[in-house]
């Protein structure tokens, strides 16, 4: 696959979300880039802003499987994993929904963490282990989960160890303008219906999306780049409102991000552009602020804002790789 066709299919996948979610192509790119990379994606913002729906259009236009699983309170492990039931005197394997290529995990904070606990192993190795036995998931495999973080009563917050297994968090946001609000009033009209999902075409097959992921692990990295992350993340831990800041895996989560959207942007090498585009998304859900400035209602967003001001710039002649 050449730059060429690996670009004219992002802006086919984007395209084709874009005409079923209202809202920014900058935050359907961001879920792309993560979804090139297998990285899990929280979306975390208030009801009613396209979440769901969003992930849904997103995991059809890439050609791929597409299982939904609704977190309750009641819901257990072996509902997401499968367990071994008894037929014809033999114990055999019912796979659960979690065999897939693209789990939505919808309102993931509403079951109680020794649920939320059976994604862990799935999220970070891409399998399961059902009973002693172990089973690998399908290639590709990510998780889309959403997210309330207002209405608290009824819900259990994700541990950090979870949090930190999702490659980003973000936030759709409101819509921008008037424009955008009466966009989404005339679709709702065009469909006939508050659930347009089943007329998504895939932009494109399953195989070309894993050829199109295969081509990310050869994007060029130059040594300042790298160091420039590794400061970054460094950083975090030692801004003067942070408790614990960002652990290696946020380092990773820029490395992956900033290599998909160089080559979403038609280029086969990172730029430091690349990396303070997503530094917000890759690394404010991974920092614990001091208590006091939580009190006060700082932001870890602000935290990140700062780190990204304070680290130097690498210059160089990586444009000309």
């Amino acid at each position: 696959m050449e730059i060429s066709d690996f670009v004219e299919y992002a802006k086919s996948i984007v395209e084709t979300v874009s005409d079923f979610y209202v809202g920014s192509e900058e935050l359907v790119e961001k879920v792309l880039s993560a979804s090139l990379t297998n990285g899990n994606v929280l979306f975390e913002d208030y009801p009613g802003l396209g979440k769901t729906l969003l992930a849904k259009v997103f995991a059809r236009s890439i050609g791929a499987e597409f299982t939904r699983i609704q977190f309750t309170p009641d819901l257990l492990p072996s509902d997401i994993t499968g367990t071994k039931v008894l037929r014809a005197g033999a114990f055999v394997l019912q796979k659960g929904p979690i065999f897939t290529h693209v789990l939505l995990a919808d309102e993931i904070n509403r079951s109680p963490p020794k649920t939320q606990s059976a994604l862990l192993e799935a999220m970070e190795e891409r399998q399961v282990t059902i009973e002693g036995e172990t089973l690998k998931l399908p290639n590709p495999f990510f998780v889309l989960a959403t997210q309330n973080p207002i209405e608290q009563e009824g819900t259990y917050p994700l541990p950090e160890a979870q949090i930190d297994r999702f490659l980003i968090r973000l936030s759709p946001g409101y819509p921008e303008d008037v424009e955008e609000e009466m966009e989404i009033l005339r679709r709702r009209i065009l469909w006939r219906r508050d659930d347009p999902t089943s007329d998504v075409k895939p932009a494109l097959n399953l195989d070309e999306f894993i050829r199109m992921q295969n081509m990310v692990e050869s994007v060029y990295v130059d040594e300042k780049i790298l160091r420039y992350i590794s400061e970054l993340v460094r950083a975090t831990r030692n801004h003067e409102m942070v408790e614990l800041g960002s652990s290696p895996r946020g380092g990773l989560a820029l490395l992956k991000m900033s290599r998909a959207l160089a080559l979403i942007d038609g280029r086969d090498y990172v730029i430091p552009d690349d990396v303070k585009r997503v530094a917000l998304d890759c690394l404010s859900h991974r920092i614990i602020l001091k208590i006091e400035h939580e009190v006060e209602g700082i932001k870890a967003e602000k935290v990140i804002e700062d780190v990204v001001r304070s680290v130097q710039i690498p210059k160089g002649d990586m444009d000309e790789v």
